[in-house]
């Protein structure tokens, strides 16, 4: 009996201490609160400057969610569209994209099935003025390309030496989800999948059908650079290739109703193809849900680079005024049991080793993504190859040997010459582009100090007679960094001509990640 009341005083004692602590949050925050709301007012009333209400709301809200981690957004009510946009995969506008460019805007992307190529704008076209809006510094571009369904949009633009006027019909874009699929090697499939909105699933069936007539035997699903998207598209695309009641994906979070199991709801499509993954650094969320569950299930070979590493879940919540708020509410856990969450965000990492192994007993890590059951190095990224990518080079220079060649080889066969390199060579060292590359600068600054002090005369000597060995030239940096460098600008020339679908169709000869998976899944039965 004495037990008894020990056991019901502690219980009695736990859940008082409970209550207490929840009391004492939620006077924390209500005080808080008014403290916010009046330095509100008094800014308002007192400031010297008028304020604007909105903006130092949205401002400090934003600043609050800094706090957490970058999945927890707020959406104020005229970021809906771009809410919508990222759950749905549409739009309405043009379906391109454009970025300023030294100091020009132009088109960097255009959607193979969208309003703007049917127009006639492509890939290179500077954009002078919308709907007679000039495109200046000052200017939004985004909003003013940006329109309702069926609104005409009229584009002067300027493409090389001729200026055009196009009239585009605005109409509701979908962002495709499956961005190639075919057949790349006889009875080899390939799909691309680089969206997870609410119609990847979709999607992904249809190809897969039409791809089984072509005469598929086996398949490489590619989801590198794949941010990933709704979570039930993930368990969908899994349940493809898994049968039904498999368990997928389980969350866990603070609240009981966020613990949930998501099982696999329908008849598979095929359980028994020889099935390659291919993954890197930029496969997020879901793309790294469906690789790690395939990799549990030893149902997929996974091929490239560790993902990102991002097991969290967000809820959006409805706010009042039309706003929302994307919150994270739960972690994700596959069916090994690991969590492949990177970062700890709360500062209350577990530092416990745990092993975890896959369904024929194989061991694979947690934390900080998926590792690929086979790494493929990606190639490195200079200092001088992301100044180029930086300041688009590989862009301008695609630009202006498209406007001098009309025609090229067909994508899959298109290769630069070696007299077409070194004129792309002369032609980034006769351009604004300057490169000082991490040794140079700092050779430069020891240089600059022995010159300062006479003690050191013969050590200046020195280094000014070995200036040739370290002084940057950037041809001779680009000759040292060619392999990557023609990839990358053949790759850009390609997208100019041949678009998004060019570039997949180089890549079947060039991707040295996409050559050994394709080495790889001959040999999978």
């Amino acid at each position: 009996m004495k037990q008894l009341v020990k056991i019901s005083l502690l219980v009695f004692l736990g859940l008082g201490l409970w209550a207490f602590n929840r009391a004492d949050q939620l006077f924390d925050l209500a005080k808080n609160l008014d403290i916010y709301a009046s330095v509100i007012k008094e800014l308002n009333q007192f400031y010297v400057d008028p304020i604007d209400p909105t903006k130092v709301v949205t401002n400090s809200i934003d600043g609050m969610l800094d706090q957490l981690d970058p999945y927890t957004v707020f959406y104020p009510e005229e970021d809906l569209d771009e809410f919508t946009t990222l759950t749905t995969g549409k739009y309405e506008g043009i379906g391109i994209r454009a970025s300023w460019v030294d100091k020009n805007y132009y088109v960097t992307y255009v959607d193979e099935s969208s309003p703007a190529l049917n127009a006639g704008l492509q890939i290179g076209d500077q954009i002078l003025s919308i709907n007679g809006n000039p495109i200046t510094d000052e200017s939004d571009p985004g909003l003013l390309i940006k329109g309702p369904k069926d609104s005409k949009l009229v584009a002067q633009i300027k493409r090389g030496d001729a200026s055009l006027s196009l009239t585009i019909n605005r109409s509701t874009v979908q962002i495709k989800n499956v961005g190639y699929a075919g057949i790349i090697r006889p009875g080899i499939g390939y799909i691309e999948l680089e969206e997870f909105n609410q119609s990847a699933t979709k999607e992904m069936k249809a190809a897969l059908v039409q791809l089984k007539k072509e005469g598929m035997k086996k398949l490489i699903l590619d989801l590198r650079n794949n941010p990933g998207g709704l979570l039930t598209q993930a368990v969908d695309i899994c349940n493809l290739f898994l049968d039904k009641e498999t368990s997928i994906v389980s969350t866990k979070g603070k609240l009981k109703e966020w613990n949930a199991t998501y099982k696999a709801l329908n008849p598979s499509w095929d359980t028994s193809m020889p099935l390659l993954v291919l993954i890197n650094q930029n496969s997020a969320s879901a793309a790294e849900i469906v690789a790690g569950v395939l990799q549990d299930y030893d149902r997929a070979t996974i091929v490239g680079q560790r993902s990102f590493g991002k097991g969290l879940v967000q809820v959006t919540r409805e706010l009042p005024y039309r706003t929302k708020i994307k919150i994270t509410t739960a972690k994700y856990y596959i069916p090994s049991g690991r969590c492949i969450q990177a970062i700890d965000y709360s500062g209350n990492k577990d530092t416990t080793k745990q092993e975890f192994k896959t369904r024929n007993g194989r061991k694979v890590n947690a934390g900080g993504g998926i590792e690929p059951d086979v790494i493929v190095g990606r190639p490195q990224a200079t200092s001088l190859i992301q100044q180029l990518v930086r300041e688009r080079i590989f862009f301008q220079y695609a630009r202006l040997f498209k406007l001098k060649h009309p025609s090229i080889a067909l994508a899959a066969n298109f290769n630069l010459t070696e007299k077409e390199f070194e004129e792309f060579i002369e032609w980034v060292k006769a351009s604004k582009f300057k490169y000082e590359s991490p040794l140079e600068k700092q050779m430069r600054d020891v240089l600059k100090e022995t010159q300062k002090d006479p003690l050191y005369a013969n050590l200046t000597a020195t280094l000014e007679k070995i200036k040739p060995e370290w002084d940057s030239s950037v041809a001779k940096e680009i000759n040292a960094n060619k392999k990557v460098i023609l990839a990358l600008l053949e790759q850009e020339i390609v997208h100019h001509y041949y678009l998004k679908k060019g570039i997949n169709e180089w890549s079947f000869k060039n991707d040295p990640n996409l050559l050994k998976g394709l080495e790889l899944i001959t040999s999978l039965k």
